[in-house]
């Protein structure tokens, strides 16, 4: 366990740069649970590769961890490409909803309405019979879709050994049904397989837990949709963070039900990201004081102990976090997330790039903060 955690330590990089970007000794991509709109967390993968930012470290929950297993499971130069057919083989089934000028909001609601009835290719299926004619206490009892497609996709296009021994870090986070404890599967410390991400991902009552060493599991978001503060609990050298939101914190008020839905859809999955971030920046700005005063201190008394662990404490490594939100388009309602027709994915596939373009174009002010050291959060997509 700890020759794994140092393994992964040791991997960090030195000075990089990615189209004047600097960057520092280690780039974090933490990526959001949200079922169909992770093609727009694809698109923002694809736009950092292109740029040149090599990713160290991938952290996701749900369809984040999905894509965060491909992207870790796949060498660098493959890993759009595999994840362009993971995306593909999602939506294979949906060109009735996928008119050639873009989606809209009756294309949207149709194939919502087809994934809840007939599951979505590669992902899930509903099962042949109610859950109310299983054995109690099975997974089949407690779900009404079965999974199974989606633990071959992820052996299909997913080489595991490169996963896990690879040089990238993957994190995924996941419940325990019995004990609601919130954990994450980090291949710093364990080996990762199917399960662990299908766990990830395994949202209820609609699909099932999944049995990790007859324990079972539900998926992360139900604790917290955000793997942030995980990466940054773990934090040893100055640090790049890509935070990629499909739901954001702040919104319109809601003048309709279906406005309702989805304002309280955005509320409970976008895990108070703001939140967390300012908690983080007030906490730093305190160190930063803390050391202050201990470098006014005569050095006979820095050699105490006391003041010795006060300095380890406040010894915090600059990170720098980008914001990166998925913004919802007009023909988009409180069902998004499970809207997997292709024309939504290329949609939000674009969208994702895009968000990487305009953040690379006002990447100044980032780029000053990293060479000087400063921790600071940016959304340089704010409209």
């Amino acid at each position: 366990m700890v020759h794994r955690h140092m393994l992964h330590q040791a991997r960090t990089h030195g000075p990089r740069l990615a189209q004047g970007l600097p960057l520092p000794g280690q780039v974090a991509l933490v990526l959001q649970g949200g079922g169909a709109l992770g093609a727009y967390q694809a698109g923002v993968y694809e736009g950092l590769y292109d740029t040149g930012i090599e990713v160290d470290w991938v952290a996701g929950i749900s369809i984040g961890a999905i894509n965060a297993a491909v992207i870790a499971g796949n060498r660098p130069e493959d890993r759009v490409t595999k994840l362009r057919a993971v995306w593909e083989t999602l939506t294979s089934e949906w060109s009735a909803f996928s008119p050639p000028d873009g989606p809209n909001a009756a294309t949207y609601q149709g194939a919502a309405a087809y994934a809840a009835l007939g599951g979505v290719p590669g992902f899930f299926r509903p099962r042949p019979f109610t859950p109310l004619l299983a054995t109690p206490g099975t997974p089949e009892a407690v779900s009404w879709y079965d999974t199974a497609p989606l633990a071959k996709t992820l052996d299909r296009f997913i080489d595991w050994d490169l996963l896990n021994d690879g040089p990238m870090r993957l994190s995924v986070g996941a419940v325990n049904v019995e004990t609601g404890n919130f954990r994450f599967f980090d291949t710093a410390y364990e080996r990762l397989d199917a399960r662990h991400i299908m766990a990830s991902g395994a949202l209820p009552p609609g699909l099932p837990p999944i049995d990790i060493d007859g324990e079972w599991w539900w998926d992360g978001g139900l604790v917290s949709n955000t793997p942030l503060m995980h990466v940054l609990g773990c934090q040893s050298t100055e640090m790049l963070v890509f935070q990629v939101d499909l739901f954001p914190a702040r919104g319109d008020r809601p003048r309709n039900l279906s406005e309702a839905y989805t304002r309280e859809k955005d509320i409970r999955y976008s895990s108070r990201t703001r939140q967390v971030t300012d908690i983080l920046l007030h906490i730093r700005a305190e160190h930063a004081l803390v050391r202050r005063m201990l470098a006014t201190l005569p050095k006979e008394l820095l050699s105490l102990p006391e003041l010795i662990e006060v300095a380890e404490m406040a010894a915090d490594p600059a990170v720098n976090i980008v914001h990166l939100i998925y913004r919802r388009q007009d023909w988009e309602g409180w069902a998004r997330d499970f809207e997997f027709s292709r024309s939504g994915m290329v949609a939000h596939w674009r969208s994702g790039r895009d968000a990487i373009a305009e953040t690379m174009r006002k990447g100044q002010l980032l780029a000053k903060n990293i060479v000087d050291g400063k921790t600071a959060a940016f959304d340089l997509t704010d409209k």
